[in-house]
This record gives C-alpha cells, structure tokens and sequence, in this order.
C-alpha cells in the first residue's frame, strides 16, 4: 500500500534535485486529476522549481492546453504512448520548463477494455537536452481500487522523474 510519507519523500527528493540542477518541472495530468502537482507543492519551496501543471482530463483539454494532436487522440486514445509523449513536451513548451512528466491511464472501476485493462497507466517524459527536447514513455498496470491505481501512479511518476532528471 502506498503511503503519503513516499509520496512526500520522493516529492523532496525531486525538489532537491531540481534545485541542484537549477531546472523546472511541469506536469500533465489526467487520471491523476492534479495529484502529482499537489504532493510537489505540498513542498515548502516548490514555487523554486515548479511554476505550472496542467490537468487535462478530458481529450479537448489535452487537445487545447497543451496542444495534443486530435488525430493521435482519435487514433490511439488517451491512454497511450502516443498521447502521453505529446502531453509530456506540450507541457514542457507550453510551461517553458526544462523537465515534464504527463500521466494518463485507466483507474476503474470501470472504462476497461481487452486491450486496455483497467489499472493501464502510460507515463510521458520530456527533458531539455543540448540535442533538443528528448521524450520517452513508460506504462504499468497497476492492481487495486481507483485510489490505489491512482496513488501507484503518482508514486511512480515522482520516482520515474527523479531518474531522468538525475540522468539528464
């Protein structure tokens, strides 16, 4: 089970490392709803590092905030690689910040499918680099209610992004 200590544990450790590298972060949420943004700014601090995040729950929010194509929506859904790699440099660009993390899935209990089971969660990222804007994606199932599945991926998330930006 996830607990708020993790939470706020990683969301430190994600502001310490964006102080260091004097770097930003956005964020692009969907069935996170917000959560991520909230446990980063629960950070005395945060404002140092974390200056906007988008909730894009619906494909038109995504499609108008952070400028995700309506094709790749209509061709592969919100949740999917696709997607959430838009979400993810929409977001960075859209914020003017260096790092971006974008979060879309399915928490249940319903709106699952063979293909795309409840508890699928696909995670974008997108960094600044000398070569440009890198993006990559990431996905999980995860198990348990809709606040378990979303509490997972607001950990993962915080834990995933720690790593690209500690590599970048």
């Amino acid at each position: 089970m996830i607990n708020n200590d993790e939470m706020t544990r990683l969301s430190i450790e994600v502001g310490k490392v964006l102080i260091e590298k004097k770097s930003t972060l956005t964020t692009a949420e969907s069935c996170t709803g917000g959560w991520i943004a909230k446990v980063i700014t629960d950070i005395a601090g945060s404002s140092d590092y974390y200056h906007r995040g988008f909730v894009t729950y619906s494909n038109e929010a995504k499609h108008e905030m952070i400028g995700v194509n309506e094709q790749t929506l209509l061709e592969y859904g919100a949740v999917s690689e696709e997607v959430v790699c838009q979400m993810a440099k929409g977001a960075l660009l859209a914020a003017n910040a260096d790092f971006a993390v974008s979060v879309s899935g399915i928490a249940g209990p319903g709106g699952g499918s063979a293909e795309k089971p409840v508890g699928l969660v696909w995670f974008g990222f997108a960094a600044r680099t000398v070569k440009g804007i890198h993006v990559s994606a990431k996905h999980c199932i995860f198990a348990g209610s809709r606040e378990q599945v979303r509490a997972q991926s607001v950990v993962f998330s915080l834990k995933s992004m720690l790593k690209e930006i500690i590599n970048n």
